[in-house]
């Protein structure tokens, strides 16, 4: 996504230890203003504001924090509580909070409190012309619709992401937009047969900008930028600015007998095993309407990347004859459904070579299992189910999460290991405890000393959970200790404490 450089800055967040500061930090921000901010100033500001409480869960019963917010401001007779209610009024995200600001700008305003000079150039953006790039495959695109507060332009960027629903996965603010209008046009101009640069209706840029936001917010865990939640409130506002989009048909439902019917027609043309093909390419075209219903053959690399994702996943079935036909049937089906979509021959060979890349990636990836006893070598089938319930109780996940992405480690290694153990442990542990707990998860691991996990089984029988287990685990390692710089511990009194347990 282009350019972060020019992305509005994001203002220094306040730190706060609790619902009641965090909104008198709200209250200063906007008591800052000044008597003459920017409309677009404001906007973002309050934007910024909701954009705190946007991920935050809502307990049964309890009302959302921004009405808390409105009912908060509405109390204080200060100049900076009739600020955010009249931003708010305006730029809150749904009815019932604008017109709870509303309505508390009234009290305020009754107290004699005067209303803010800027109040009534707030939600006055004009629209103007909307653009997007993206690659040729349809599998994700930049649109960049651009607004404007009197002489001044702004931008606003989201990037729209197809394999999942066209979804919204980030949004920027930018000052500029026709510097960025010029930079999509040139990447165009350098690929064309790979990039796509084009004028978008203002109507149909509305509907992507609002169906891809509701489709991300319906997630329970969105992958998306930073600046997602920053920026939520104010391309709302902004799109209200836009032609309101026209009805879209309903996507209609394939029979059984339609996808059986095409599905025909890839195993005529692929030229692999006929039972393959029409099981691979079943899953193939599952998953082309369950992920993209409106154009379910529509293929492209981050597509079919997510498909042999949901194969590793085991989100489908595929039968274990049929697993070393993946490759080729995966490229026939590349080749057949890009002729099928007039991509180029150049098109076409990129996004063969992308798929292969993947596929190497698939066919090298071990089952997340096999990690946990890949190095042991030849065991019987009972010391393999026992080495695995030992080493998943000492590292449950070999998936943590790391500067907020996702990653696979390797358990096996020591170095990663630790790493996971890192990232389970609570934040307010110690340092001498969360390295007695690395050390309890390397001896579970190598099974040495034994008793460490003989001691877990009889705890485990005692219906102790995980957590508490370790707990009483580092407590007799600790006691233990000869040396609590070095954490050297009597090993002979260690195994005599497990014994206890």
């Amino acid at each position: 996504m282009s350019p972060v450089s020019r992305a509005r800055k994001k203002a220094p967040q306040p730190v706060t230890h609790s619902v009641t500061g965090l909104f008198k930090d709200v209250l200063n921000d906007f008591s800052a203003l000044g008597a003459d901010p920017a409309p677009v100033d404001v906007e973002l500001l309050a934007s910024e504001v909701l954009g705190q409480f946007h991920d935050l869960p809502v307990e049964d019963g309890e009302e959302p924090l921004g009405l808390e917010l409105i009912a908060f401001a509405q109390r204080k007779i200060t100049p900076g509580a009739a600020a955010l209610l009249a931003a708010l009024k305006v730029v809150a995200e749904t009815d019932v909070e604008r017109k709870a600001a509303d309505a508390g700008l009234q009290v305020v305003l009754g107290r004699g409190i005067p209303q803010p000079s800027w109040a009534t150039g707030l939600g006055r953006a004009t629209a103007g012309e909307c653009w997007r790039t993206g690659d040729v495959y349809g599998d994700e695109s930049s649109l960049l619709c651009v607004f404007s507060h009197g002489d001044q332009a702004y931008g606003l960027l989201a990037l729209l992401d197809f394999t999942e629903g066209g979804r919204v996965r980030d949004l920027v603010v930018i000052d500029g937009p026709a510097d960025v209008i010029a930079e999509m046009r040139e990447q165009s101009d350098a690929d064309p047969e790979l990039v796509v640069f084009e004028a978008v209706d203002p109507a149909e840029a509305h509907r992507l900008i609002a169906d891809g936001l509701a489709a991300t917010d319906h997630l329970d865990e969105a992958d998306v930028s930073e600046d997602y939640a920053r920026f939520h409130a104010v391309a709302l506002l902004w799109c209200r600015a836009l032609p309101e989009p026209a009805l879209v048909p309903e996507v209609a439902e394939w029979s059984d007998a339609e996808r059986a019917a095409v599905v025909e027609q890839f195993v005529a043309a692929s030229g692999e095993d006929a039972g393959a093909a029409r099981a691979i390419g079943g899953l193939l075209l599952e998953h082309g309407v369950r992920t993209d219903p409106g154009n379910p053959l529509r293929v492209g690399p981050e597509k079919i990347a997510r498909f042999l994702e949901g194969v590793l996943g085991e989100e489908y079935e595929l039968d274990a004859d049929h697993e070393d036909a993946v490759e080729p049937v995966v490229l026939a089906w590349v080749q057949w459904t890009g002729e099928r979509a007039g991509l180029t021959e150049t098109a076409i060979a990129a996004l063969d070579e992308a798929v292969t890349d993947y596929l190497s990636e698939y066919a090298d990836d071990d089952s997340p299992l096999e990690r946990y006893f890949s190095e042991l070598g030849d065991l019987s089938p009972s010391e393999l189910a026992d080495a695995l319930e030992r080493r998943m109780f000492a590292v449950p996940s070999p998936t943590t999460e790391i500067d907020e992405e996702e990653v696979d480690l390797d358990p096996t290694d020591p170095e990663q290991r630790r790493a996971l153990v890192i990232a389970e442990a609570d934040e307010d542990e110690d340092e001498q405890r969360l390295i007695l707990r690395a050390t309890i998860v390397d001896q579970l691991w190598d099974n040495e000393p034994a008793d460490v996990w003989q001691a877990v089984e009889r705890l485990q029988e005692g219906e102790l959970d995980r957590g508490e287990i370790f707990e009483q685990l580092i407590d007799t390692l600790e006691n233990t200790l000869l040396d609590g710089e070095n954490l050297e511990y009597d090993a002979d009194a260690y195994v005599e404490a497990l014994a206890e347990l």
